[in-house]
């Protein structure tokens, strides 16, 4: 569903924009009225974070929002009531991005169906590996949720086509090794990286980790199918106010 949902969004924009909020984070207030300024804006689809105190794959500005999350008193039924609220609210797909111990503590069976209950489109659990998601995969299916995978650069060819037979809804390329939020240098390395990616899966491709702003975006259309910005999102609240999101949104098309 999330697929093709994103295909028929494909034809009529070159490129999708998905961006990535904390929960909670600088509190839940604010965590509308900014998913409220992308959207208006033109993002097509969204990340929601379920704050967790070990984010591995995350830098240090997405750390500290986990963590001020947390400090706040943010709560995994939070997270689940407030997700709830914007889907019904906003008319783009929504997905949650946490780690495994989150859907492990909840159970993953009730967690899909929670998904399901709410409105969500999918989840990406960058701790979770194929081999290991048999569980999840199965309660993902059940509810008609896409599990998000995903590619890095080390990722060898023979993995990235096991890697596909797993996912659905699309593949997320790591633009480089590391956690989010460094720079990504938009190279031929990356154009050849992408080439890869392309040849393993006819699922839509995102990119992420270091897309800052509008050359980033133009260098990745024709390469991919949606360009997701984070950490820089997160940056622009925390220089410039919950305001600005809309207006840096919009100049990234």
């Amino acid at each position: 569903m999330l697929a093709h949902d994103l295909r028929m969004m494909r034809q009529e924009k070159e490129i999708l924009l998905m961006t990535h909020i904390v929960l909670g984070y600088p509190n839940f207030d604010d965590c509308l009225r900014v998913i409220e300024g992308m959207v208006e804006a033109g993002v097509d689809l969204m990340e929601l974070q379920i704050p967790f105190s070990e984010p591995i794959a995350d830098g240090p500005v997405i750390l500290r929002a986990n963590q001020s999350s947390l400090a706040a008193g943010a709560t995994v039924d939070q997270c689940l009531e407030f997700a709830e609220s914007v889907t019904r609210r906003f008319d783009i797909p929504f997905l949650f991005m946490s780690y495994y111990n989150i859907l492990f503590k909840y159970g993953v069976e009730a967690f899909s169906q929670k998904m399901s209950q709410i409105g969500m489109a999918g989840a990406i659990v960058p701790d979770l590996p194929p081999e290991e998601a048999g569980a999840y995969l199965a309660a993902m299916a059940r509810y008609g949720l896409a599990p998000i995978f995903i590619y890095s650069p080390n990722t060898p060819e023979t993995r990235m086509r096991m890697i596909a037979d797993s996912a659905d809804g699309f593949i997320y390329c790591v633009a480089r090794k590391g956690v989010t939020g460094a720079g990504t240098e938009f190279s031929t390395d990356l154009e050849a990286y992408l080439a890869r990616c392309r040849a393993a899966t006819d699922l839509p491709l995102a990119l992420g980790f270091g897309v800052k702003d509008k050359d980033d975006v133009d260098f990745l259309r024709g390469r991919v199918d949606i360009a997701v910005i984070g950490t820089q999102t997160i940056r622009v609240v925390e220089q410039q106010g919950v305001g600005a999101v809309g207006e840096f949104i919009s100049r990234l098309r």
